[in-house]
């Protein structure tokens, strides 16, 4: 038996010849076990982008809208946030020391395309992938061999992964999850209603109308308000959540209450600097067996099309 998943390799060959590499398997494990699900790794590249789009200062959500030069940053980007991330220790000849094994770390938008410099020959790389389209990365880990690579023909002669032997590369995770860019992927008459606007308030008001019953992390809220102080245009005294109360729509934030109400009602329960909006409306005979919260001493159901709009309840207080 391997000391890994049989599926990380395309055939028995390949298997084989990555279960006798000890080094691969050493900082396999150790990347494992450091993050178990991926979870902080799939942060940390969510980040990455949303950073690289600095939505906050330019309202772009869309990778294509970023220049060339921006693009080609990426890498080093992901390169970095993953150190500060998992404080790997400095290479000497490669970019991290993992499991005292010398790694480089290469990553690529297009999966496949990770440019692989002639001086990884030998070393382990750490290929990373994430489309922002796709909603989708991935993360493996290739011992560099001549044979398994493409000549390059680019100026700085980086080398390709070959398709053939991309069953060379031992996978930490297959195309998982990304957080999902709401903007990006909105319905799109949704998105121009939301950027008609010249107000940041406004847009954020329209967000909140438009994109119901899922998690809107803090990022889109930065985007669309573009305003330093973009959380409290989301809170009440005069936020979203004061000007969508007379329609009958709440925003539940990250705090213990919040986050109860928002699972009593079956919506996603936010994460920290996540909003979930939803309209409601108080239970009547007609939403029996359905899900329902208690707020200002009343029972709460998420409102359907035959509900008319009616003042929302307050949430209640903010309680970590």
């Amino acid at each position: 038996m391997l000391p890994f998943d049989i599926h990380a390799a395309q055939n028995i060959g390949s298997a084989r010849e990555l279960g006798e590499d000890t080094e691969l398997l050493a900082v396999h494990a150790e990347l494992k076990s450091r993050d178990p699900q991926g979870e902080q790794f799939a942060a940390v590249l969510r980040n990455t982008i949303d950073q690289l789009l600095n939505g906050e200062v330019t309202g772009r959500y869309d990778w294509n809208t970023l220049y060339k030069t921006e693009r080609t940053h990426a890498g080093t980007l992901v390169e970095i946030n993953l150190q500060r991330r998992f404080k790997f220790t400095d290479g000497l000849a490669m970019d991290y020391r993992i499991a005292g094994v010398e790694v480089d770390c290469k990553y690529s938008q297009r999966f496949g395309g990770w440019m692989i410099p002639p001086e990884a020959k030998g070393h382990i790389c750490l290929l990373v992938w994430a489309d922002d389209y796709k909603s989708q990365w991935s993360a493996g880990l290739f011992r560099v061999r001549e044979e398994w690579l493409n000549r390059g023909s680019n100026r700085d002669a980086k080398l390709t992964v070959k398709a053939e032997h991309r069953d060379k590369i031992l996978w930490l995770w297959r195309d998982e999850n990304l957080t999902v860019n709401i903007l990006l992927h909105m319905n799109p008459s949704d998105r121009a209603a939301v950027y008609s606007s010249q107000s940041g308030q406004q847009r954020l008001n329209e967000l909140f109308r438009r994109v119901q019953k899922r998690s809107i992390g803090r990022n889109v809220i930065r985007t669309v308000a573009q305003q330093k102080d973009y959380m409290k245009r989301v809170r009440g005294n005069g936020g979203s959540r004061s000007a969508l109360k007379p329609e009958g729509i709440i925003i539940m934030g990250d705090y213990d209450s919040h986050r109860s109400v928002a699972e009593q009602l079956g919506l996603p329960a936010p994460n920290e600097g996540e909003f979930v909006s939803a309209r409601v409306a108080r239970r009547r005979p007609h939403h029996l067996g359905v899900r329902h919260t208690f707020l200002d001493g009343e029972a709460w159901v998420l409102a359907t099309s035959a509900d008319l709009p009616e003042t929302a309840p307050s949430l209640p207080s903010h309680t970590k």
